[in-house]
Protein backbone atom coordinates (compact mmCIF):
# COMPACT_ATOMS: atom_id res chain seq x y z
CA UNK A 1 0.00 0.00 0.00
CA UNK A 2 1.39 3.43 -0.96
CA UNK A 3 1.94 6.26 1.67
CA UNK A 4 -0.36 8.22 0.31
CA UNK A 5 -3.28 5.60 0.68
CA UNK A 6 -2.12 4.87 4.55
CA UNK A 7 -2.55 8.53 4.90
CA UNK A 8 -5.63 8.82 3.43
CA UNK A 9 -7.35 5.41 4.99
CA UNK A 10 -6.05 6.88 8.55
CA UNK A 11 -7.64 10.32 7.83
CA UNK A 12 -11.19 8.25 7.07
CA UNK A 13 -10.93 6.46 10.11
CA UNK A 14 -10.29 9.99 11.79
CA UNK A 15 -13.32 10.81 10.42
CA UNK A 16 -15.36 7.90 11.31
CA UNK A 17 -14.24 7.91 14.35
CA UNK A 18 -14.99 11.76 15.22
CA UNK A 19 -18.18 12.17 13.58
CA UNK A 20 -18.33 15.78 13.14
CA UNK A 21 -21.53 17.56 13.65
CA UNK A 22 -22.71 19.27 10.62
CA UNK A 23 -24.00 22.58 10.06
CA UNK A 24 -24.40 24.94 7.42
CA UNK A 25 -21.73 27.88 6.60
CA UNK A 26 -18.81 28.76 7.90
CA UNK A 27 -19.84 30.66 11.12
CA UNK A 28 -18.40 31.61 14.75
CA UNK A 29 -21.11 30.81 18.00
CA UNK A 30 -19.12 31.93 21.30
CA UNK A 31 -20.12 31.66 25.07
CA UNK A 32 -18.21 34.86 25.89
CA UNK A 33 -18.34 37.21 28.43
CA UNK A 34 -16.38 39.61 26.08
CA UNK A 35 -17.80 40.79 22.99
CA UNK A 36 -15.35 40.08 19.95
CA UNK A 37 -14.59 43.42 18.02
CA UNK A 38 -12.48 41.83 15.53
CA UNK A 39 -12.91 38.33 13.83
CA UNK A 40 -10.73 36.39 11.23
CA UNK A 41 -12.59 33.87 9.10
CA UNK A 42 -10.96 30.97 8.89
CA UNK A 43 -9.27 29.16 5.44
CA UNK A 44 -11.44 25.88 4.64
CA UNK A 45 -8.71 23.43 4.19
CA UNK A 46 -8.27 21.83 1.25
CA UNK A 47 -7.52 18.61 2.57
CA UNK A 48 -10.67 18.62 4.10
CA UNK A 49 -12.71 20.22 0.72
CA UNK A 50 -11.19 17.12 -0.74
CA UNK A 51 -12.57 14.53 2.41
CA UNK A 52 -15.77 16.85 2.39
CA UNK A 53 -15.12 17.00 5.92
CA UNK A 54 -17.54 19.53 7.72
CA UNK A 55 -18.62 20.29 11.71
CA UNK A 56 -17.51 22.47 14.48
CA UNK A 57 -14.44 23.06 16.66
CA UNK A 58 -14.46 23.86 19.83
CA UNK A 59 -11.58 26.35 21.13
CA UNK A 60 -11.35 27.67 24.34
CA UNK A 61 -9.26 31.01 24.37
CA UNK A 62 -7.21 32.80 27.37
CA UNK A 63 -7.67 36.32 26.11
CA UNK A 64 -5.84 38.74 28.19
CA UNK A 65 -6.37 41.95 29.20
CA UNK A 66 -6.21 44.33 26.00
CA UNK A 67 -8.12 42.19 23.98
CA UNK A 68 -5.68 39.65 22.52
CA UNK A 69 -5.45 35.97 22.73
CA UNK A 70 -2.91 34.72 24.88
CA UNK A 71 -3.11 30.68 24.12
CA UNK A 72 -6.17 28.68 22.17
CA UNK A 73 -6.49 24.83 23.07
CA UNK A 74 -8.66 22.70 20.95
CA UNK A 75 -11.32 20.98 22.82
CA UNK A 76 -13.09 19.46 20.41
CA UNK A 77 -13.72 18.90 16.88
CA UNK A 78 -12.31 17.14 13.66
CA UNK A 79 -8.36 17.51 13.71
CA UNK A 80 -8.49 18.36 9.99
CA UNK A 81 -10.24 21.71 10.72
CA UNK A 82 -8.75 22.56 14.25
CA UNK A 83 -5.28 23.92 13.08
CA UNK A 84 -7.33 26.60 10.55
CA UNK A 85 -9.73 27.32 13.67
CA UNK A 86 -6.69 27.82 15.63
CA UNK A 87 -5.17 30.36 13.55
CA UNK A 88 -8.28 32.59 12.62
CA UNK A 89 -9.17 32.69 16.32
CA UNK A 90 -5.20 33.90 17.54
CA UNK A 91 -5.90 36.67 14.79
CA UNK A 92 -9.32 37.88 16.89
CA UNK A 93 -9.72 40.61 19.31
CA UNK A 94 -11.97 41.33 21.90
CA UNK A 95 -12.67 44.28 23.98
CA UNK A 96 -10.48 45.23 26.26
CA UNK A 97 -11.22 44.08 30.78
CA UNK A 98 -8.99 44.80 33.79
CA UNK A 99 -8.51 41.16 33.68
CA UNK A 100 -7.47 37.88 31.35
CA UNK A 101 -10.56 35.70 30.78
CA UNK A 102 -11.52 32.21 29.46
CA UNK A 103 -13.65 32.05 26.28
CA UNK A 104 -15.34 29.35 24.44
CA UNK A 105 -15.57 29.74 21.11
CA UNK A 106 -17.14 27.39 18.41
CA UNK A 107 -16.43 27.46 14.59
CA UNK A 108 -18.52 25.86 11.95
CA UNK A 109 -17.16 24.39 9.07
CA UNK A 110 -19.41 23.46 6.15
CA UNK A 111 -17.60 23.28 2.39
CA UNK A 112 -19.82 25.12 -0.32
Amino acid sequence: MSRSNVIIGRLLFCTLMLVPVFAAGQEAASQNARKVTSRVVPAYPDLARTMNVKGIVRLEVVVVSNGTAKSVKVIGGHPVLAQAAERAVLKWKWERAEHESNEVIELRFNPE
